[in-house]
């Protein structure tokens, strides 16, 4: 374990020292591409023995959506998951007070959803300090990500930990890589692209490739891609999440520093502790999670408003209606 994490430092360094520029592009692709199978394997360890891959905390999944909440130590998750769900989750002045992953549900507009408490991650996490590895496996699992910051540190946090989160393979409010890669039997490498191309060019592709192994396959940009969008889709693991930043404490600055930080996106400012915006917050996370809510009508009665069925805005077919309600429905369909 520690020769990759040696060759994952000795990486990094030269890719700081490399300046960047079209001569550079292609040595750069090289070696994102090499940093990128050396992160897959430490997520899972080829070894027997030793800690296993990163399995998240054993949280059976319920309600209709799980939103996760992930940050530093003491930066107010617990007494955010306390005042949202009314379920206890210890709080004290101490840093790693939350030791394991502890979920309560909110019911909002008729949906269910259930909001995990995880503990607290420090830089490094994705190496697997500190529980890292775990924190961040289970929140691969959520459907929307709560960043809680602290408004009284620095806001230089936010990006740790949007680090720690990119180097698991979780890409914050992004939308998949509009290219298509599609390996095939013979025929060499078949670039081609519909826009103009500022970042990748043939040699580059081909040097991507080769670090996977893969002689024959055909690429089609759709858009003004870079290196680490194709590693994205040829390593195919990676989660495109909604994430909202949870700026808590906000009792404790000032009226300025309010209106600086309310420029930035996907910001919610709360104080978890006095119940600023928590409404804001829930509504914040409804609509990120993007359910449609479909109320059923029993036959010559009228409709039943209090309980709807949840389905996400992705998936809304009949199809996928049918199959929230029982598996067995779509087999008596006529």
């Amino acid at each position: 374990m520690a020769t990759v994490m040696q060759k994952i430092k000795d990486i990094e360094d030269e890719m700081a020292k490399t300046q960047k520029n079209k001569a550079t592009a292609h040595h750069l692709g090289l070696l994102k591409a090499k940093l990128a199978k050396l992160r897959r394997e430490l997520l899972t360890p080829t070894t027997k023995g030793g800690g296993g891959a990163g399995e998240g905390f054993d949280v059976t999944k319920s309600g209709d959506a799980r939103v996760g909440l992930v940050g530093f130590p003491s930066v107010g998750k617990s007494t955010l998951l306390n005042k949202l769900t009314g379920t206890f989750s210890e709080v004290a002045s101490y840093e790693f007070t939350t030791l394991t992953c502890i979920p309560g549900v909110i019911t909002y507009r008729g949906a269910k959803i259930q909001l995990l408490d995880l503990p607290g991650i420090i830089e490094g996490a994705k190496d697997g300090k500190g529980r890292g590895r775990q924190v961040i496996s289970t929140a691969r699992t959520c459907n929307c990500i709560l960043i809680v910051l602290d408004a009284i540190k620095p806001i230089t946090h936010k990006r740790l930990i949007e680090k720690e989160l990119e180097g698991f393979g979780i890409r914050l409010n992004k939308e998949p890589p509009n290219l298509t890669f599609r390996r095939k039997e013979k025929g060499g490498i078949n670039f081609t692209s519909t826009a103009t191309n500022t970042h990748l060019d043939l040699d580059t592709v081909k040097a991507i490739c080769s670090e996977y192994r893969i002689h024959n396959a055909d690429i089609t940009l759709r858009y003004d891609a870079t290196a680490d969008d194709l590693i994205d889709v040829i390593e195919g693991s990676r989660i495109y999440t909604p994430c909202i930043y949870v700026v808590n404490k906000i009792d404790q600055i000032t009226l300025e520093e309010l209106e600086i930080l309310d420029k930035l996106p996907h910001y919610c400012p709360v104080s978890a502790h006095l119940e600023w915006n928590l409404d804001g917050l829930l509504d914040k996370v409804w609509e990120y999670l993007s359910l449609t809510r479909i109320y059923t009508k029993p036959k010559g009665m009228n409709p039943d408003y209090e309980d709807p069925v949840i389905l996400s805005s992705k998936k809304k077919t009949v199809e996928d209606f049918c199959d929230r309600i029982h598996k067995d429905m779509l087999k008596q369909f006529k």
